[in-house]
């Protein structure tokens, strides 16, 4: 399609979301673009759309908290990692074993924690293990899901491999959370959020702080059949649900401020201006970057893939790194042209079986970085097809 020109990031963005909601992608969404540093530097964040499709609906503003899904592996369980790295009480050559301090099944036993930071560990990427729990918070249930996880064979040899691995990432909380005797919650807050600012725009929400906030805050994810109901004000993910909404794998909400910002802390970082970084800049630049020449993943971070699809678009740079979140989240982070990009989206409301959002990510990526970066990558012309069915 033919895209207007624009004398406004914020109006492009908006126009962008519009597009989106249009087309059926997603009910609302939210995105934030900064680009450069100092006088230079440029942003905007934009909000449309209704935070769910019948009357219940509110329109979504920078005050909306969207279920940040898989982005919880990058922002907080990856993170908190590289704090335990810095302080000293991990090292990437340390295998699960000396992390769980548990007894673990011989095929697994030396797993190291950068194995399962960059999905190659060997474990699956995903099983349902919820079908066999009654949809019921119970504190037995993160014992008996890790004990599924720990029973259930490897997929791959060790290393040979990297498959993405929503498992890899629930015991990767587990160990965090055995290793300091605390919640993930809690040293997210304390370690991560509160540092920044940003504690009451980026947390996880157990059941003890559902009472504090109203429905209405929060954009609806799925129409869930274990569950019977819509999802809304309570985490989307089924295992993390059952895990009392604190998980490696998932589990954050985050308003599009509290993610941009996060991010941005991130390039800050990375780019040696280290002023408000939660992670020093060497812990970023050996953090972020490709463990295998041939595979997309550094420790926690994906990066675009050359060949094939890429929701990064045809733009950013091979440097960038950044993420997905199955409810319609992203980031990416570009240090070649100094830019995020956020876009949070509730594309799985009211059921995830709308994968539009496959196609609109590349898109939407390369339409913000001719605006910010004109002379980057490759232009493409990426329509929104009604007809798209391809998988998220």
């Amino acid at each position: 399609m033919d895209i207007p020109s624009f004398s406004t990031l914020e109006k492009l963005l908006d126009f962008l979301l519009q597009q989106g909601i249009k087309n059926g992608v997603f009910p609302g969404g939210a995105a934030a673009v900064f680009s450069g540093h100092g006088r230079g530097r440029i942003q905007a964040i934009t909000t449309c759309g209704q935070t769910r499709l019948d009357e219940k609906g509110t329109k979504i503003d920078q005050k909306t908290f969207f279920d940040l899904a898989s982005l919880t592996k990058p922002l907080a369980t990856t993170l908190l990692m590289y704090r335990l790295n810095e302080q000293g009480l991990l090292d990437w050559k340390d295998t699960y074993t000396a992390l769980s301090k548990r007894k673990i099944p011989s095929d697994k036993k030396y797993i190291t924690i950068a194995q399962l930071l960059s999905h190659c560990s060997g474990l699956p990427a995903y099983r349902p293990y919820f079908e066999l729990f009654k949809p019921v918070v119970e504190e037995e249930n993160k014992r008996k899901l890790r004990r599924l996880i720990l029973e259930t064979s490897l997929a791959y040899e060790i290393g040979a491999e990297c498959r993405y691995s929503d498992l890899g990432f629930i015991l990767l909380g587990d160990g965090i959370e055995q290793i300091t005797g605390q919640s993930l919650d809690i040293l997210f807050t304390e370690q991560i959020a509160y540092p920044l600012g940003l504690d009451e725009d980026l947390l996880y929400l157990p059941p003890s702080k559902k009472k504090n906030f109203s429905k209405e805050k929060f954009a609806a994810t799925e129409r869930c059949r274990w569950r019977n109901r819509i999802i809304q004000g309570e985490v989307h993910d089924e295992h993390c649900f059952l895990m009392g909404g604190v998980a490696g794998h998932a589990g954050l909400f985050g308003t599009i401020g509290g993610v941009g910002r996060l991010c941005s802390s991130l390039l800050e970082g990375w780019q040696g201006r280290e002023t408000g970084s939660v992670v020093s800049g060497d812990m970023l630049r050996q953090g972020l970057t490709r463990r295998y020449k041939d595979r997309t993943w550094c420790l926690g971070f994906d990066t675009p893939s050359t060949t094939g699809y890429t929701s990064a678009g045809t733009r950013l740079s091979r440097k960038s790194v950044g993420h997905l979140g199955y409810a319609g989240t992203s980031f990416w982070i570009d240090p070649d042209s100094d830019t995020v990009i956020v876009l949070l989206t509730n594309r799985v409301h009211p059921s995830r079986e709308n994968t539009k959002i496959r196609q609109f990510r590349p898109w939407f990526h390369d339409r913000v970085m001719e605006f910010v970066c004109p002379c980057s990558g490759a232009p493409r012309l990426c329509t929104i097809r009604p007809d798209s069915h391809r998988k998220n």
